[in-house]
């Protein structure tokens, strides 16, 4: 079927789609509905992007969810609104991310765009020192040095009455710096007067250990306190043979006799505890206490022949005692009442020569 002329024009006329025309004035209309299209589904998307922002699992480089339609809508919105701006206050155009607008959204009313033109939300200029400055940041104080008071207990040089004193309260100090002999009297006889063993005991060892035994006692000797403290360290520490020289040049040789005298009463082999006991006879003791040393060394020297003659009698099965009532310990160093109620059970009747 073959159409007339005036026909297609009605056709094309009559149609919902009209034909391009060069001489078509509505198109700059055309251009304005759709930018109230767009501007009316801009202003939806910014009601509801509150709303919509927990449920966004999925986000691209500049914060926007991947594959949403909002991204080119929110692009092109906002490039509408800052061409206007830019066109009414006359600044150049400023490219703008959205990563710009989720700051503005924060609650500040600064933007980042409103940093650069100087400008924010409530319409007032403010410089860009000033808005800048608005921006939280921390803040560090800076480490300070320790004061110099502090380094002092290492560097200075204390005095006898200073280090004893800081000795006492527990802080730091040194006995080194006294190298003098009368500094160290001096650190001493300070010592002394604070009336602390604590810190006498300390100078006692540090004068032991800086100066000769001559020296020290001599010095100690005029120092009876210090004296009586150097004499018990000597003791808690058993340093018998220092002590015994201390006290042979304080002629208090009975005290010395006593000394050794204690110290071979903790000798554990019988024959050897006889001959130390043999040497301590001849010690610079009292009358009394000497005749007490000669009946312990008598004693123990006839324990050791009554034991060696019952502990073969015992093996033989000579003696009837033996075989009745077996020894249950030896009677080597037993006191003299275990000794004397031995000798009459397993002896009686006996000549004295024969045990």
């Amino acid at each position: 079927m073959i159409r007339g002329k005036g026909d297609e024009e009605d056709y094309w006329n009559s149609s919902k789609f009209k034909a391009f025309t060069f001489d078509d004035d509505d198109e700059f209309s055309q251009l304005k509905e759709s930018k109230k299209a767009v501007n009316s589904i801009q202003t939806l998307v910014d009601d509801d992007d509150d709303d919509d922002e927990d449920d966004v699992e999925k986000v691209g480089w500049n914060g926007e969810p991947v594959g949403s339609i909002s991204l080119s809508i929110k692009e092109t919105a906002s490039r509408n609104r800052m061409s206007a701006t830019d066109q009414e206050l006359g600044f150049p155009k400023i490219e703008t991310t959205m990563q710009n607008l989720s700051l503005s959204k924060q609650g500040s009313n600064y933007s980042l765009s409103s940093l650069f033109k100087g400008k924010n939300k409530m319409g007032n200029f403010q410089m860009l020192s000033e808005c800048v400055g608005e921006i939280p940041s921390r803040h560090f104080a800076p480490e300070l040095r320790k004061p110099k008071s502090q380094y002092k207990d290492y560097t200075a040089v204390w005095s006898p009455e200073d280090t004893v004193g800081r000795m006492q309260n527990g802080k730091t100090y040194t006995l080194e710096d006294f190298r003098a002999l009368r500094d160290k009297m001096l650190l001493l006889d300070e010592a002394v007067q604070l009336h602390n063993g604590n810190v006498i005991t300390a100078v006692l060892i540090f004068l032991k250990k800086t100066l000769s035994k001559e020296i020290l006692f001599r010095e100690l000797e005029s120092r009876q306190v210090a004296l009586r403290h150097f004499i018990h360290y000597l003791k808690e520490m058993e340093e018998l043979k220092l002590l015994n020289e201390l006290l042979k040049f304080l002629g208090r040789t009975e005290e010395m006799a006593l000394m050794q005298y204690r110290e071979h009463l903790n000798l554990k082999d019988v024959n050897k505890k006889k001959e130390a006991l043999k040497s301590c006879i001849s010690l610079p003791f009292s009358a009394e206490d000497a005749g007490f040393v000669q009946d312990h060394y008598t004693l123990l020297e006839r324990q050791i022949i009554i034991e060696a003659n019952d502990q073969h009698m015992e093996k033989t099965g000579q003696v009837e005692v033996f075989k009745k009532n077996p020894r249950k310990a030896a009677i080597l160093d037993m006191p003299i009442i275990t000794t004397l109620y031995y000798s009459c059970f397993y002896h009686y009747g006996e000549s004295e020569v024969s045990t």
